[in-house]
């Protein structure tokens, strides 16, 4: 894991893949890389998650910053499912707090941020790139095992023992995640900083069938109380006639 980032003298400019979900804080990453002055290719994943208008967000939001490539993989976690976002288990709303450290929540995918960065790996090994960005967060979503520092530290290992380059030494792989420690607003101000137009992104993950938020699980809650936060109004809840959609 690296907080500072890393650019290889080999190429001008860096390249980075940055796992792209769609969401809020994915948005803000790509913001981040791309801020830093890396060649950004995003890696979006159709995995048979409930909430797949998050794919469209990505793609609208890799054409307002710029990306130099997109692309969606097809990886259907749906067959076992195993998860509230990828089979019929309910999604958890009105819930007071979101979820601790020692509550593991049915929304959490089994070892999907491992399959997802792996991939990423696999690309940017082709592209010869040695960043990868990924916008896990311990602060809000401290129940999710695969978004602990420790985490992200034994994949950075992995992904320099693990591949030619890193057993050639012609690079060291990083993953950077510079929303680790952030709070949302905290991740919201730095985004909005950047220009990011949160009303391309979903983060919603049991949305209405024409993909308007819930406003009721997880996820929305923790979004709507971030831009609360900094005294903003979510620009996603708001429709085209200024007034705030359902929840």
């Amino acid at each position: 894991m690296s907080e500072q980032l890393h650019r290889p003298v080999h190429q001008s400019p860096p390249r980075a893949v940055v796992l792209l979900s769609g969401g809020l804080d994915s948005a803000t990453v790509l913001a981040i890389a791309k801020d830093a002055g890396y060649e950004c290719f995003a890696l979006s994943f159709d995995y048979g998650q409930r909430h797949q208008f998050e794919l469209a967000a990505a793609r609208k939001i890799c054409a307002a910053l710029g990306v130099q490539k997109q692309t969606i993989f097809q990886l259907d976690l749906s067959i076992w499912g195993g998860s509230a976002l990828t089979s019929s288990m309910s999604v958890p709303k009105d819930r007071v707090e979101p979820s601790t450290a020692q509550e593991i929540p049915v929304t959490y995918v089994p070892a999907r941020n491992t399959v997802f960065l792996s991939l990423a790996l696999a690309w940017a090994e082709v592209l010869g790139a040695f960043d990868l960005f990924i916008g896990v967060n311990a602060v809000d979503y401290s129940g999710y095992p695969d978004c602990r520092p420790e985490f992200i530290e034994q994949f950075e290992r992995l992904a320099n023992l693990a591949t030619k380059a890193g057993v050639e030494g012609t690079g060291t792989f990083r993953v950077h995640t510079p929303l680790l420690k952030l709070s949302k607003a905290d991740i919201i101000r730095k985004g909005l900083s950047l220009g990011v137009n949160y009303a391309l992104t979903h983060t919603c993950y049991d949305p209405f069938p024409d993909g308007t938020a819930c406003n009721r699980c997880d996820a929305c809650r923790l979004r709507l109380k971030g831009f609360a936060e900094v005294g903003q109004v979510d620009p996603a809840s708001i429709g085209s006639s200024g007034e705030n959609v359902r929840s």
